[in-house]
Formats: structure tokens, sequence, C-alpha cells
């Protein structure tokens, strides 16, 4: 039998909507951008992924995504301040 309050216990907190950070790893930078991706060899074409980037990995995480084929879109991220220029 499971014990439920030792389950509860080691879920991770609840994620902050507003808490947008890079996805690169090891940035906790906040993201401007949102890069939108999928593989075409696991996803139906309509599917996207999300991967959130600051400025300084925006390029790095589109060519790793660009190079196998995967990039989509990039888009101001949501509550960026990008959207206002």
């Amino acid at each position: 039998m499971t014990d439920v309050s030792t389950a509860e216990s080691s879920a991770p907190p609840p994620v902050d909507d507003q808490a947008r950070i890079c996805s690169a790893r090891g940035c906790r930078a906040a993201a401007v951008w949102a890069l939108h991706w999928n593989n075409p060899r696991l996803h139906t074409p309509e599917r996207r992924k999300t991967w959130l980037a600051c400025a300084e990995h925006r390029h790095t995480l589109g060519d790793f995504l660009g190079a196998r084929g995967f990039l989509r879109e990039v888009t101001p991220a949501e509550g960026s301040p990008t959207l206002d220029t």
C-alpha cells in the first residue's frame, strides 16, 4: 500500500505561469523567444512543441532544431518585452 502523504510530498512544486525561463541547459535567464518545432518522425504535422529562449540562446537553440529539420517557427514568447516592439 502506498503512503499518500509521502507521494504528495515528493511531487514537484506547481509551475508558475509567470516564470518563463530559457530552455538552454543551465540557463536561468528570462525567455523572450518561443521556438516552435516538431519531429516529423514522431509528431503529426500540426503538432508543435515549444522551447523558450533568452536573447543569448535564441540562435543556438534554433540552429540545433534547424539542423535536424525540426524548427517550424520562432515567435516572441508570451509576456516577453519583445511583444511591445
